[in-house]
């Protein structure tokens, strides 16, 4: 069987699920090195997507928003790929890739409209698995490589294809300390995961000695409206980042730091695929756990509560979360420092 020219990866949601996406990329590379790999994503993802150099074309479907149904089948299928693999389902683009025609078209059984738009099917449940998100994804590959074993957590870092990049457009030497470990925190999330409290993060900050650690605070504009208090008064210890980085410059400025510290997000995830040392906090909380949603990299740490709790599922602060002692951080940190 002659193998695949063209093949389109689709996950058109956040940063970190891309990122965790982007090995799959360097597995298909693998195994088929001749192939043209199309990343279907959104156009706030591009800069990430762009890192890999496994990945040889980017489109985005929101450029398709005002399409009507017929257009964006065509659009589609002007990319003339043999092969869509649904990482993140959405039915219009399995409604697309069906009308326009795509010979192998792979998706879950997870999801009804799979069964009616696509020809390879896979047994897959997110959800319940204790499989981590990244090896989840591997398993769409089973059909296409006929491999059926799952790589490790540790083979999978080495997929992203990142490490070797050209040195980033943004310089930041004059913000940087070559004398000290350059650390990020990141303290917020977008409301996308549960979050370490504040006053832990001021602990760590105060905990940290100032003559081997520069200290960063990143974030959106929005978040450091949110962390004014925090910003105000660390003032004199950190460097106010929040809201003064395209998504590009956030890149680059991970890409030359040392380290980040946050929650379960997209920045962490690009950091430890960077071979960043990052220590992520997690809840034990199923599907938000550790397990499905640690980050993936050489010197990718997490801290965890050792137990079953779904006391916040729906509302209320994280008080497994706040249990996560700044203390614990450090000592991370103080190996690398």
């Amino acid at each position: 069987m002659k193998k695949p020219d063209r093949i389109i990866i689709s996950r058109t949601d956040s940063i970190g699920d891309v990122v965790l996406t982007l090995p799959l990329a360097g597995a298909i590379k693998q195994w088929n090195p001749e192939c043209t790999i199309i990343f279907l994503g959104r156009n706030y993802t591009k800069d990430v997507v762009e890192l890999s150099k496994h990945v040889d074309e980017f489109a985005s479907w929101d450029n398709t928003s005002t399409l009507n149904e017929k257009q964006k089948t065509t659009w589609l299928k002007d990319l003339h790929a043999d092969i869509i693999i649904h990482v993140f389902p959405r039915h219009e683009i399995a409604k697309s890739a069906f009308r326009a025609k795509i010979p192998v078209r792979l998706g879950s059984t997870g999801r009804l409209y799979h069964y009616r738009y696509c020809n390879k099917l896979v047994p897959l449940s997110r959800k319940n698995s204790d499989l981590h998100e990244s090896q989840l994804n591997f398993k769409l590959l089973t059909p296409l490589t006929g491999k059926k074993d799952i790589p490790s957590l540790d083979e999978i870092a080495g997929l992203y294809g990142i490490h070797d990049q050209d040195k980033p457009k943004t310089n930041f030497k004059n913000l940087l300390d070559k004398h000290k470990f350059n650390l990020i925190l990141h303290p917020k999330s977008k409301g996308s995961a549960r979050e370490w409290p504040p006053d832990h993060f001021s602990e760590l900050i105060d905990l940290l000695p100032r003559e081997k650690f520069k200290l960063f605070i990143t974030g959106t504009a929005e978040e450091g409206k949110l962390l004014k208090s925090f910003l105000e008064k660390h003032k004199d210890s950190i460097i106010d980042l929040t809201g003064k980085f395209s998504l590009h410059e956030l890149i680059s400025f991970i890409h030359q730091a040392d380290g980040l510290v946050a929650a379960s997000t997209g920045p962490l995830h690009l950091a430890a695929a960077m071979d960043k040392l990052v220590v992520g906090i997690y809840p034990p909380i199923r599907p938000m756990h550790p397990s499905r949603w640690a980050p993936v990299g050489k010197n990718a740490h997490y801290l965890v509560v050792n137990r079953k709790c779904d006391d916040c599922r729906k509302t209320g602060p994280c008080h497994c979360m706040a249990e996560i002692e700044p203390e614990q951080v450090k000592e991370i940190l103080m190996k690398y420092a």
